[in-house]
C-alpha cells in the first residue's frame, strides 16, 4: 500500500518469491501479492501482511481499516530523514525500514517475519579459529548486531561461571545459521570441527566464509559459499572490508530463509511419519504453522512445531491461538542444555493446557496422549 513505484513493487514481489521458494511456496499458487490495494480486506483464514511505502502527501485511504483488522503493517520510508514527512501519523509508532539503507531484500525478509514464516529473533552462530580469524569474527559480530541479528560469539556470549561447552552447544542449536570462517586450520581444531558437524546434524545451514587461498574441504560441499577476494581482507590485520561485510550480510539473509525452511519441513516430516506410524493422519496445516493431527481414536490435537529452542511464550501463544483445544508444542531437544531442559520440564508439569512433545518421541507421546 501507499506509494511504491511500479519498479519497487515488482522488485519486492520478486524478492518475496525468492525468499519463499525454500518453503515450497510460490507466488500465484500459494501467495497472492497485490499492489496499491486501497480496499484490502484479508481473509481471516489466511495470513496477511502489508508493506506501506510512504511518500510526501501519501494517500491514507484504506489504512485505518487494515489497522483495525490487526493485519501487520510494515512502514517503509525513503530514508530516515524523511520518516516524519512520508509516514502517516497512525504508523509512526511502528518500527520502520528505510529503502535507501535497508533495501528490498531486507524488506522482503521482514514481511516473512510478520507472516511467521521466519522468526523475528534473527540468530546466528559465528564459528572461527581465534588465532587466525579473531579480527574478522569481531567485525562480523558488530556488523550483524547492528543489523539486528542476535549473534553468538564465544568471547561475547557466555557469562562468567557458566558451563562453557554446554552453552556453546545450546546457542548453536538455537541459531538459524552457522557462519563458518574457514581459515587454513579450521578443521584442525576439534571444537570448530565439532561445531560444523553438529550444525549439520541439527539441519542448520552453513554460510562458509572462505579465506583467500584456502581450498574448501569436501565436508563443506553443502554449505553456501562466500569466498573472500584478496582485496576484501587486510592480510596484516585479518580485517574485512566494509563491502565484504555488506555482501556477507546480504547472503546471510538468503541462507537464513533456506535454513529455517529446511528445519521446518524436517520437523513436519518427522511429525507426519510418527502420526502415520500409530495409525493417525495429518488433517491439515493452518495459521501460525499449526498442524492439525487426527489420532487413531478420533481425537484431534493441534501441534505447533518450534524450530528453535521453545520458551514459555511458545506455550502461551499455542494456548491463546486455539483455546479449548488439545494442544502441543513440538521441538527437537537434542543439544539443548540440561538446565534448559529441566526448565522446560518444570513448565510442562505446571502448565496443563499445552504439552511439550519431543520430535524424536512424537509417535510414542501421541500414541498415549490421554495417559
Amino acid at each position: 500500500m501507499g506509494a511504491p513505484s511500479a519498479a519497487q513493487a515488482d522488485e519486492l514481489i520478486q524478492h518475496v518469491a525468492e525468499a519463499v521458494a525454500p518453503f515450497n511456496l510460490r507466488i500465484g499458487r500459494d501467495i497472492i501479492c497485490s499492489a496499491f490495494p486501497y480496499g484490502f480486506k484479508p481473509s481471516h483464514k489466511s495470513a496477511a501482511v502489508v508493506a506501506f511505502f510512504g511518500s510526501v502527501g501519501v494517500s491514507e485511504v484504506g489504512l485505518d481499516a487494515v489497522l483495525r483488522s490487526r493485519t501487520p503493517v510494515l512502514p517503509v520510508a525513503s530514508s530516515a530523514d524523511l520518516f516524519a514527512e512520508e509516514i502517516p501519523k497512525q504508523l509512526q509508532k511502528l518500527s520502520c525500514l528505510f529503502y535507501d539503507s535497508h533495501g528490498t531484500p531486507r524488506i522482503s525478509i521482514a514481511l516473512l517475519e510478520c507472516l511467521e514464516l521466519l522468526p523475528r529473533q534473527r540468530r546466528v552462530f559465528v564459528s572461527y579459529r581465534r588465532d587466525e580469524a579473531r579480527a574478522a569474527a569481531l567485525q562480523l559480530f558488530n556488523a550483524l548486531s547492528s543489523r539486528l541479528f542476535d549473534t553468538f560469539l564465544d568471547t561475547h556470549g557466555i557469562p562468567p561461571a557458566d558451563d562453557f561447552q554446554a552453552t556453546v552447544w545450546h546457542r548453536l542449536c538455537d541459531s538459524d545459521v552457522l557462519i563458518m570462517v574457514d581459515t587454513p586450520s579450521y578443521f584442525d581444531s576439534r571444537w570448530t570441527s565439532a561445531e560444523y558437524g553438529r550444525a549439520l546434524a541439527k539441519g542448520i545451514s552453513v554460510l562458509r566464509i572462505g579465506w583467500p587461498g584456502v581450498v574448501p574441504s569436501p565436508r563443506t560441499s553443502t554449505a553456501s559459499q562466500y569466498n573472500l577476494k584478496d582485496d576484501e581482507i587486510n592480510v596484516a590485520t585479518g580485517s574485512l572490508t566494509e563491502q565484504a561485510l555488506e555482501n556477507i550480510c546480504i547472503q546471510l539473509e538468503v541462507v537464513r530463509c533456506q535454513s529455517h525452511a529446511v528445519r521446518s519441513l524436517s520437523l513436519f516430516s518427522n511429525l507426519q511419519q510418527g502420526v502415520e506410524r500409530i495409525g493417525g493422519t495429518i488433517a491439515g496445516v493452518g495459521l501460525h504453522n499449526a498442524v492439525y493431527v487426527r489420532l487413531p481414536d478420533g481425537n484431534d490435537v493441534v501441534v505447533y512445531p518450534s524450530v528453535r529452542a521453545p520458551t514459555s511464550i511458545s506455550l502461551q501463544d499455542a494456548a491463546d491461538r486455539v483455546p479449548g483445544r488439545s494442544v502441543a508444542v513440538l521441538y527437537d531437544h537434542i543439544g539443548l542444555a540440561e538446565a534448559y531442559l529441566k526448565h522446560l520440564g518444570w513448565l510442562g508439569e505446571n502448565i496443563k493446557s499445552v504439552r511439550w512433545v519431543r520430535a524424536s518421541e512424537a509417535a510414542w507421546t501421541l500414541a498415549g496422549w490421554d495417559v
